[in-house]
């Protein structure tokens, strides 16, 4: 697996930009690997990114702004959901790699995406898939994103198969 540039920060590489709601879900990844990385509580943790991070500068990059009720809402629903959402993953990867062996990072975009494909039924799963692989593009350079689709993809069409019709849901990885 290739290396994240400095843990959770996004890297420069041209990933498309996002809109608000792009935004909002990579810092939800970013908040759930804070999360999962350093056991902050998640109170805290949403505080801190709505207070310092959201729309913020910081080392003098401008952050862009967010959708603040969506980042709110997975960081939240990933949290609660996340023993019912985790067999949900475990079961999409392929056999012999467990959840927990998954890099955290990676786990958090997992998540964060079945939290989508599972509650947000306003949201088309295609779009989903599409964003949480470009938010793996913006950490990761070689398989992971395709990872991201195939895992993402399998759970649409368990979650969401009368959406899909029998057609991938997954985008170019």
């Amino acid at each position: 697996m290739s290396s994240k540039v400095d843990q959770a920060k996004p890297s420069q590489k041209s990933v498309r930009p996002a809109n608000k709601r792009g935004v909002s879900r990579l810092a939800a990844v970013q908040a759930l690997y804070q999360m999962d990385v350093g056991g902050a509580p998640l109170s805290s943790v949403i505080s801190e990114f709505t207070a310092f991070r959201l729309g913020k500068e910081i080392d003098g990059e401008q952050y862009r702004d967010a959708d603040e009720q969506w980042f709110k809402a997975i960081v939240s629903g990933v949290y609660e959901d996340q023993k019912f959402l985790d067999p949900f993953i475990h079961k999409a990867l392929a056999e012999g790699w467990p959840l927990k062996r998954i890099d955290s990072l990676l786990r958090a975009i997992l998540r964060s995406g079945a939290y989508e494909l599972l509650r947000r039924k306003d949201v088309p799963a295609k779009v989903i898939i599409s964003e949480y692989i470009d938010v793996a593009k913006a950490f990761f350079e070689e398989d992971e994103p395709g990872l991201v689709n195939g895992v993402l993809d399998r759970l649409a069409h368990e979650l969401r198969h009368s959406e899909l019709d029998g057609e991938p849901a997954g985008g170019e990885g």
